[in-house]
């Protein structure tokens, strides 16, 4: 494993491995009185968690509270088998994903149906959460770890309906979850500060993800914590780039849909993404980004996934 990076401000974040790939998804550690932890992951990395919290010298039973910024299971899956080591932990989740901890069947039908087979590699076992173990954060509530530091949350749709991020008063940085995008931090090594939308269906809706990337730029942070992945100290950065890609996402779906009208929903997503991935290669060699960069294989995970999303916003949109 890599070891825990430190972050400064009291804060540790641990790779997870998740789909056995470096800096995809990590979880954030806050060190204070209360110890927090933001983000799990799928339960296949909850090891990789287990064992940063141990380099960290941190007993997971000195853990009070998981914080989930929403659902999906790479950022929560594997939030009821990490509660199996954490007995004195709350889970801290926003108020539309409550039930879905606690009865994941929902949640492990939808990744089902978007991962097929896969899914037991990618996500199993999915453990439920007991409902006494659970809070939820409305919109503007705090968190207080301690005397330095509060967590204040914020309703932020966009990427799903069941999505907070949440102000560090102590750093000034909001951790995002997936509202503002995927960094890509591989590319540092070229100089480039790249990040790109994040449009996985059900719930993908551009004007929401716009109207939430200006709530949180207006709390002027100093720094970005995504889920995926690391921290960003160039904020205004993240945020001229959503505002670059997002189009470029939204049209790419319904230029597939106008081209292939009668093709099936797996066919549109598959041009939505060939049209992404034109124009992503091209940015990056304007940028001197060489083609070895591991950050190609990552990408072309997620335009998968984003482009079923796009499709599905504009098949919505057309009903």
């Amino acid at each position: 494993m890599t070891k825990p990076v430190d972050l400064g401000y009291r804060m540790s974040l641990i790779d997870l491995y998740d789909l056995r790939m470096p800096q995809r998804t990590g979880t954030y550690v806050l060190h204070e009185e209360n110890v927090a932890v933001i983000e799990t992951g799928p339960s296949p990395s909850v090891p990789h968690l287990l064992a940063g919290l141990k380099a960290l010298q941190i007993d997971p039973t000195d853990i009070r509270y998981i914080i989930v910024t929403h659902i999906h299971l790479d950022h929560a899956g594997g939030v009821g088998l990490l509660l199996e080591h954490c007995p004195n932990a709350t889970v801290v989740v926003h108020p539309k994903g409550k039930r879905h901890l606690a009865d994941p069947s929902r949640l492990i039908a939808g990744a089902k149906a978007v991962y097929g087979a896969q899914f037991d590699a990618l996500f199993d076992p999915i453990v439920p959460v007991p409902e006494e173990r659970l809070i939820v954060k409305e919109d503007g509530e705090t968190l207080v770890l301690s005397a330095e530091r509060t967590l204040t949350f914020y309703d932020t749709p966009g990427h799903a309906n069941h999505h907070f991020s949440i102000y560090d008063s102590y750093s000034g940085g909001v951790f995002t979850g997936d509202t503002i995008g995927v960094f890509y931090p591989q590319l540092q090594e070229a100089g480039l500060a790249f990040c790109l939308p994040s449009t996985s269906p059900n719930q993908f809706d551009p004007e929401a993800m716009e109207r939430s990337a200006e709530r949180l730029e207006k709390l002027n942070p100093t720094r970005i914590y995504f889920g995926h992945f690391g921290a960003l100290d160039q904020p205004g950065e993240a945020f001229r780039q959503l505002r670059f890609w997002l189009p470029k996402f939204v049209a790419a779906g319904n230029e597939a849909i106008a081209r292939h009208p009668e093709a099936p929903v797996a066919e549109q997503a598959k041009a939505a993404a060939q049209r992404l991935r034109h124009d992503i290669i091209a940015f990056l060699n304007e940028h001197g980004v060489p083609s070895s960069s591991p950050a190609y294989a990552a990408i072309e995970l997620d335009l998968q996934v984003c482009a079923m999303g796009i499709i599905d916003y504009w098949k919505k949109k057309q009903q």
